[in-house]
């Protein structure tokens, strides 16, 4: 795996103000690179920061605090990011949880897929934009003739396809996917997620997954990061995570992972993870490239 650094992502924090008085802090001094070619994995429960770490990356939030850097283009930067606006919205795509608020629903699937396109005055390698819309719809699964459909016509596992379709047109180097199949049948996910894989072996781009799903994780992902309350507990290759998670949280989430045997699923115990009162502490390297937050002042494997 080539391991040039394309995000690098420095103490990352971010907050939103409801109130005058009341804040959320959604991301507490997060840092996580993502290298050249890889599919990085962020992992955690509902409200741990996956999203908002996403929209960071894209532009969409302006971060706290903190420094992301896109292939050495500081781009919470505003004057860097503005002399590079083109290129980055080029390179850069993302694929939503819910494409039905994604996609206009006063447009036909052929001008969804062109738009970026004539937004970024691109010339598409197959000659036109027309065409190059054709070669998507047709790389993604769908007959050219849902190209003159509009959204509400198309069933949720082909709106997604037709969004992911809108991604590649532009041909990106870096791709976000969050949680793109949890809307989805199961049938329909792995469909989905097959896709995914796919399209990152031929295309090599580099790809950012946001997910519910461990095993989904697991299968598709190079290296994972996981995500609570905010803060980045564990990072490392995929298969040194899930096979010897360092981090308490991380050791409850896999637990929950359902097994297909039944004899064994009903021997299964779920373990509870306690947050204790904890100081500021750091990432400690417990295996090459495997990290886990060692915090002070309380024992972060804690067990029920």
């Amino acid at each position: 795996m080539n391991r040039e650094v394309l995000v690098d992502v420095k103490h990352l924090t971010h907050q939103f103000h409801l109130t005058k008085k009341l804040v959320i802090s959604a991301l507490d001094d997060v840092s996580f690179q993502i290298y050249k070619g890889e599919v990085f994995g962020l992992v955690g429960e509902s409200g741990s920061g996956k999203s908002t770490a996403a929209r960071c990356l894209m532009n969409i939030y302006q971060p706290s605090a903190g420094e992301i850097c896109y292939d050495g283009i500081n781009i919470c930067d505003k004057k860097q990011f503005r002399k590079n606006k083109k290129i980055l919205q080029a390179k850069r795509q993302m694929v939503f949880q819910d494409s039905a608020s994604s996609l206009n629903p006063r447009m036909k699937v052929a001008d969804i897929i062109q738009e970026p396109m004539k937004i970024n005055h691109v010339v598409p390698p197959r000659g036109s934009i027309s065409k190059e819309a054709e070669f998507q719809m047709e790389y993604v699964g769908l007959d050219r003739s849902f190209l003159e459909r509009y959204p509400s016509e198309l069933s949720g596992g082909q709106r997604q396809r037709v969004a992911i379709a809108r991604a590649l047109s532009m041909e990106p180097e870096f791709l976000v996917a969050d949680e793109p199949v949890a809307s989805l049948d199961v049938s329909i996910q792995a469909q989905v997620i097959n896709l995914f894989r796919h399209l990152q072996k031929e295309h090599g781009f580099t790809f950012l997954f946001i997910a519910h799903d461990l095993a989904m994780v697991e299968y598709l992902c190079d290296r994972v990061g996981v995500m609570y309350h905010g803060q980045l507990v564990e990072i490392g290759p995929a298969k040194e995570v899930f096979s010897n998670p360092g981090h308490g949280y991380t050791k409850t989430l896999l637990s929950a992972i359902p097994i297909p045997d039944p004899i064994r699923e009903r021997k299964r115990k779920i373990q509870i993870y306690e947050e204790n009162d904890w100081t500021a502490g750091e990432m400690q390297e417990i295996s090459p490239g495997h990290y886990v937050l060692e915090k002070k002042g309380g024992n972060q494997n804690a067990e029920a």
